[in-house]
């Protein structure tokens, strides 16, 4: 093992330079554009719940390949890209008001779970 020793002021001047890139990226702006958007990836509950539609019928969707999906841990998410896919050519009934609210709740989730993540200390 090699041992590396550094001035206290030039470890401290780097763990600050950490703390800054940390803290932008935390507190970077939350207002996406629509290509960010289509790549943020929602879970079966929230477009069951904001799509009015039933697990059944997401899972028909599936079945049928009509819609892309993955599967990671044994959650299945979907792409805000296909979800409005599916709503344009018309797969799925919901109101046109269904992308929007599911868009601002994906957003109002992701906001809370930074401001409860705990930050490091060093």
């Amino acid at each position: 093992m090699e041992v590396i020793t550094i001035d206290l002021e030039a470890y401290k001047d780097l763990i600050k330079k950490i703390d800054s890139i940390a803290d932008y990226i935390m507190n970077k702006d939350t207002s996406n554009t629509s290509e960010e958007l289509n790549e943020v990836w929602v879970d079966s509950y929230e477009v069951c719940t904001f799509l009015r539609i039933s697990e059944r019928t997401l899972q028909r969707l599936r079945s049928n390949n009509l819609i892309s999906y993955s599967v990671l841990s044994g959650k299945t998410y979907y792409s805000l890209a296909e979800i409005k896919r599916i709503l344009e050519e018309r797969l799925v009934r919901s109101g046109e008001d269904s992308l929007a609210d599911l868009i601002k709740s994906h957003q109002e989730y992701t906001e809370s779970r930074k401001k409860n993540k705990p930050k490091n200390s060093y």
